[in-house]
């Protein structure tokens, strides 16, 4: 499963977080202040070869 580093753009708050989180979150806004995201805030994590 994919897993991504959220950094939020009104707390900077930064999350690692899964697929499903990552739907959940662009749909809900940041879990930790509410403020909306976009898509550009996740950033795929890198997967060792």
């Amino acid at each position: 499963m994919s897993r991504y580093e959220f950094t939020c753009p009104e707390c900077g708050q930064e999350i690692e977080v899964n697929e499903s989180m990552r739907e959940a979150t662009l749909t809900h806004g940041c879990p930790v202040c509410g403020a909306s995201v976009s898509s550009a805030d996740f950033v795929p994590e890198q997967q060792p070869d």
